[in-house]
């Protein structure tokens, strides 16, 4: 019985694009559409929006593929260019807050388990959490929904961001903090000396 060959790698199909093999491009929104659509719904909160914003995000990976260079990982850079949709959809709209309740919460992220585990990822589908990400500023909810929903790494986060790691770590432990206390459950705060070295940047 022949092997079964295994699909081809991300950069591999960019590979394959740049040389103008176009079902290649096809292959890669194929792969990650989900993904990328479950994202931006997180942030934008808004089933129509975020079809735009994930819309958006692959015609800027279109135009700019022949610029990635490989420092990070397609996942990596795919991710910031949604971000930063998700930014531009919200300044276009001129809507706030910039994460809403979105539907029911039936929409699952995908993902393969927490990089830290945190309460808060137990309930990121559910009606109240969506809720309360309402209610943290802009900066938070962003470092939540990538740490603790799309189970991302800070190493990661911080590509995509381009912000310190410090930085990274602050907003989601502010943003974690800020979403208990939205939820009504008590988190104890580090002494004055931990939270102090934990927030430098």
């Amino acid at each position: 019985m022949p092997a079964v060959e295994s699909p081809p790698s991300d950069d591999e199909l960019i590979r394959r694009f740049l040389s103008g093999d176009t079902d290649a491009f096809t292959t890669l929104v194929d792969r990650h559409r989900r993904r990328v659509y479950n994202v931006c719904l997180r942030l934008l909160g808004n089933a129509e929006d975020a079809a735009d914003a994930a819309q958006d995000t692959f015609v800027s990976v279109l135009t700019k593929l022949d610029r990635f260079r490989g420092d990070a990982a397609f996942t990596t850079w795919l991710h910031r260019i949604a971000v930063n949709a998700c930014y531009d959809v919200t300044r276009s709209r001129r809507r706030q807050p910039m994460l809403r309740l979105a539907g029911d919460g039936s929409d699952q992220v995908d993902g393969s388990g927490p990089a830290v585990p945190d309460p808060a990822d137990e309930l990121a589908g559910t009606r109240d959490v969506l809720a309360a990400l309402r209610e943290i500023p802009e900066e938070f909810r962003v470092a939540v929904v990538l740490a603790d929903i799309q189970d991302l790494p800070y190493d990661e986060i911080v590509k995509i961001l381009d912000v310190p790691i410090g930085t990274v770590k602050s907003r989601v432990h502010r943003g974690r903090v800020a979403l208990a206390r939205a939820m009504g459950v008590e988190r104890r705060e580090p002494d004055a000396t931990s939270r102090a070295s934990q927030e430098q940047t």
